[in-house]
């Protein structure tokens, strides 16, 4: 796959000579309103103390695998 891309590999970052480079920081920000998965973190949090709650009553029982 990367034989398609020998000929830029190794080349060197292009820097603008008119604009300076944004930080990491305000490279964020820019997508920042628009993330897809708003509240995931919490969900999953959620879902891993119920997981641990389940353990320590032993009330857990695995799944089979979803297939899709």
């Amino acid at each position: 796959m990367t034989d398609q891309y020998e000929d830029i590999i190794n080349l060197p970052h292009p820097v603008s000579k008119k604009h300076p480079q944004m930080s990491m920081e305000e490279r964020a920000a820019q997508f920042a309103p628009f993330a897809a998965l708003t509240g995931h973190g919490e969900a999953i949090r959620k879902t891993a103390e119920h997981v641990a709650e389940s353990f320590e009553k032993e009330e857990f029982i695995p799944e089979a695998p979803h297939r899709i």
